[in-house]
């Protein structure tokens, strides 16, 4: 998430704190608009533990009609 934060604010040209806080801010609405077991798996791969990544896009894909 550091990458992101600091890509954003390279390219913008806000602060990295001000970066930070616009992140947080969609990340939040994101998991808001998730059912809740997607938003624990979004937090669990953004602080690093990528094995959840298969389980959250093989689900996500049943959501939308894809098997």
């Amino acid at each position: 998430m550091d990458e992101l934060i600091k890509q954003i604010a390279g390219k913008t040209g806000i602060s990295e704190a001000q970066a930070k806080q616009a992140v947080d801010m969609t990340l939040d609405f994101v998991k808001d608009k998730l059912p809740e077991p997607y938003g624990s798996q979004l937090d669990s791969i953004l602080e690093g533990n990528e094995s959840g990544l298969g389980d959250m896009s093989g689900s996500l894909g049943g959501m939308f009609g894809k098997k």
